[in-house]
């Protein structure tokens, strides 16, 4: 367990006493997610987003695997069976437009989930397995998400896997044998439509298993909190059910509520509408573009247009688009700083808001845009500062910054400096926190 003082499963039914004995199921789920399990008391709402992020994962689960028995990975017939399972099977129209929306219910729910990770210093010690194993989440989630766009195998679909595979070609040496392997051709067919559909398939299990190694690590350290302090003693802490849990439901119920308006009211909202046209290899779109949760890193490979002496454009835009998530692994060691919280940085606090955050939003509108002027000059604008954010404004502020005095306890920072509140609040129950 997290902490010394958490609570020990001990079951009173003789037949859940049994299988604890045999298979410690109950013992796990309760020292996980139940009573056994502490969490710090002063969670605010953006702890919420890493459950919203497990239940959206079920969810693509759930629903691709309907999906899956109404597919078939053949280009000839690929886009006519995702209008059938649409038009003509018992509920195929809810199933479509919840795995298609619930993609990009996924990718907001882990962006906001990795920019309290930011702002919170979540990458910081002793929670850098927690970090990096949630950075190969989310490239997992890239992967799948890519995959998954060029199965209906519509126009959008086609010449994005054209593209974006064409990437791989700038590689010296083994780009253009690495793109082919990779298609199992010379272009986007039937043999790559297999391909990605078995890894679109695939990947999400892997997910799930990367998912519980990260919730394993979790548990190790226990949750970080808004103020960075470590638990003290146990008034910190309060039981993760039945405290968190009905804090999840009530944002369950909010995320349930948003995402059914998205999928009865507005199915195709995130969708190009050029993906309703057969994938046609001898058209080519006016204006390719991925899906909305690539853009900003869309934007920064759009960003290179000149070659660096030997370098080819299109190869430093492929490094930077890689790079501007790699270089999150590092981010544990990249910031200095001894305190975790962007609350108690007011340096960083100003620099996170007054330039991550536009940067990101700036990469975000410039990835959907046409590859033109402005957006090309200030895509390579926010791009420059989004790589300095992380490479040398961070390192500088944390050596610099002087943080603001941090409460001693989490129980102080919840209710102040009243030594006695603190002492009556040591001395009650878990129950009665």
């Amino acid at each position: 367990m997290s902490f010394p003082w958490a609570k020990h499963y001990t079951p009173a039914h003789p037949f859940m006493k049994w299988m604890d004995d045999r298979l410690p199921i109950p013992r796990l789920v309760y020292n996980a997610v139940g009573g056994g399990y502490e969490v710090p008391r002063n969670l605010n709402y953006f702890w919420n987003f890493g459950f919203l992020a497990g239940l959206c994962l079920v969810l693509q689960i759930v629903t691709g695997i309907v999906m899956a028995m109404h597919y078939a990975a053949n280009t000839a017939v690929a886009f006519d069976t995702i209008e059938m399972t649409v038009r003509d099977v018992n509920w195929g129209w809810l199933m479509r437009y919840a795995h298609a929306n619930g993609a990009s219910a996924f990718f907001v729910v882990i962006y906001i989930h990795i920019f309290r990770g930011f702002y919170y210093g979540s990458y910081k010690a002793p929670r850098e397995m927690v970090w990096l194993l949630g950075v190969v989440i989310f490239l997992l989630m890239m992967a799948t998400a890519f995959m998954g766009y060029v199965l209906p195998w519509g126009q959008m679909s086609f010449w994005g896997a054209k593209v974006i595979t064409g990437l791989f070609g700038a590689i010296p040496f083994v780009g253009e044998p690495l793109q082919q392997w990779l298609l199992g051709g010379f272009a986007p067919d039937n043999a790559a439509l297999n391909r990605f559909f078995s890894l679109h398939y695939l990947l999400p299990f892997v997910i799930l298993g990367v998912v519980i190694l990260h919730i394993w690590a979790l548990h190790i350290p226990g949750s970080s909190n808004p103020t960075g302090v470590e638990v003290k003693s146990s008034s910190d802490t309060v039981p993760f059910y039945p405290f968190y849990v009905a804090k999840d439901g009530w944002a369950i119920g909010v995320f349930a509520i948003l995402f059914a308006i998205a999928v009865f009211y507005f199915p195709n909202a995130l969708g190009h509408p050029d993906n309703y046209i057969p994938a046609n290899p001898m058209s080519t779109p006016a204006h390719i573009v991925p899906e909305w949760y690539f853009w900003p890193f869309y934007a920064i490979l759009r960003a290179f247009t000149q070659d660096f002496f030997f370098i080819p454009a299109k190869l430093m835009g492929v490094l930077a688009m890689f790079g501007a998530i790699l270089v999150w692994f590092f981010l544990p060691w990249l910031d200095k700083s001894p305190v975790r919280s962007g609350g108690y940085r007011p340096l960083y606090r100003k620099f996170f808001f007054f330039g991550l955050i536009p940067a990101m939003l700036v990469l975000f509108y410039c990835g959907g845009a046409a590859a033109a002027e402005p957006y090309v000059m200030i895509s390579q604008l926010a791009a420059l500062y989004y790589f300095a954010h992380f490479l040398i404004i961070i390192p500088v502020v944390s050596a610099i910054e002087k943080p603001l005095p941090l409460p001693f306890s989490i129980t102080e920072s919840v209710l102040g400096k009243d030594d006695e509140a603190v002492l009556d609040v040591s001395a009650a129950p878990a129950s009665a926190v």
